[in-house]
């Protein structure tokens, strides 16, 4: 097997993170649920990834970062906790835009052919009322990264809180919670931090503490009939994933350790795709695939037929592991044009080989022949 499917999940794993899963499972209790040598084995486990998510993303409090099953979970919490007018993006995923349907009160600022935004209509949706801009870092769709710098700025100068979706970016493209000032950092274990499955977080900055989605255990303050409001406690009810996270962990350690090599490897794969489908009859492009700085996202229609069609024939005839469809991203796709057939989504890791590239390549081009 091909497989280009890695900003859907990561495949395969550091065998670290594996190694961790094992361990934990044999040797964490509860966490925090006792004073016996497993219960603190898995306490240490889920503190020493705390420190190391909070050192990821610059965040100086470790405290301040709550575990959840994936960023859905953490985008869920963060948007119920804003009452105000909520301004996002076209590009946003639907873990950011069912929430923010659910609850109304919202602007979408949209985005050029090409998926690109203008800072600029952020700016002028603002209102009165509003309370928060939520967005992604990158689109799961195109690969385009979006100036987040600039966002930040003007939620400084306006007042207004900024809540990032980093499931794409986590991992591999540096994130700074301090510089950006962000009222939460929302991502995903199982992209590119190489965790397991069901494992995901929050970071919240200063001044935001949004209700818990869940109330419950908490191994602290058991005879309050409230939740605790103290971070973490206060967002992560009954028994923690020590298990998950401690993979989780060791894949963070990974990527560190790696020193930024899981982007420039995989930046590179999807530089070179992009280089040889541009120009072949019967493939098109979506995106700004001549942007300077982008997630190694490539996606691509061959001659107007489904995208699940092709993805098909890549994956009974030549082996390649894509992603089409829809990718929960509707409104990008109305943007482009391609809600009908929606997209083949080639997503690439530091663990795929130039082989596995030239074979994709001559795939892709076989097919629009």
């Amino acid at each position: 097997m091909i497989y280009l499917d890695n900003a859907a999940t990561t495949l395969p794993k550091p065998k670290e993170v594996a190694e961790a899963v094992t361990d934990a499972m044999n040797n964490c209790g509860n966490p925090a649920r006792g004073s016996h040598d497993a219960s603190l084995a898995g306490l240490r486990v889920m503190l020493r990834a705390r420190m190391a998510i909070a050192d990821l993303f610059h965040e100086p409090d470790p405290m301040n970062v709550a575990f959840t099953l994936n960023a859905t979970a953490a985008l869920n919490t963060a948007i119920g906790g804003i009452k105000g007018h909520i301004i996002m993006t076209a590009a946003e995923h639907n873990s950011v835009l069912r929430p923010v349907f659910r609850r109304g009160n919202y602007t979408v600022v949209p985005l050029d052919g090409k998926g690109r935004l203008d800072v600029g209509d952020i700016a002028a949706a603002m209102r009165p009322d509003t309370e928060a801009v939520v967005m992604c870092h990158a689109s799961n769709l195109t690969g385009n990264v979006f100036d987040i710098e600039a966002v930040s700025g003007l939620c400084a100068r306006k007042g207004v809180r900024f809540i990032l979706d980093a499931a794409q970016t986590a991992g591999l493209i540096d994130i700074d919670m301090t510089k950006l000032r962000l009222s939460a950092l929302c991502f995903s274990g199982h992209k590119s931090l190489y965790g397991p499955q069901g494992t995901g977080g929050i970071c919240l900055g200063q001044g935001f503490r949004p209700e818990p989605l869940a109330v419950g255990g908490s191994g602290s303050e058991s005879f309050s009939p409230t939740h605790p409001t103290v971070m973490p406690d206060a967002l992560e009810a009954g028994t923690q994933n020590a298990h998950g996270i401690a993979g989780l962990l060791a894949g963070v350690e990974y990527i560190k350790n790696l020193g930024g090599k899981a982007f420039s490897v995989s930046d590179g794969h999807a530089g070179r795709f992009i280089k040889e489908m541009k120009g072949v009859e019967g493939v098109t492009l979506y995106g700004d695939v001549d942007a300077a700085l982008r997630t190694p996202v490539v996606a691509l229609n061959v001659r107007g037929r489904d995208s699940g069609d092709i993805a098909a024939l890549l994956w009974d005839d030549y082996g390649i592991a894509v992603r089409a469809g829809a990718h929960c991203a509707p409104l990008m796709h109305k943007t482009l044009g391609t809600e009908k057939i929606g997209a083949v989504r080639f997503s690439f890791s530091h663990f795929n080989t130039d082989e596995e590239v030239d074979a994709a390549i001559a795939a892709v081009k076989e097919l629009a022949k």
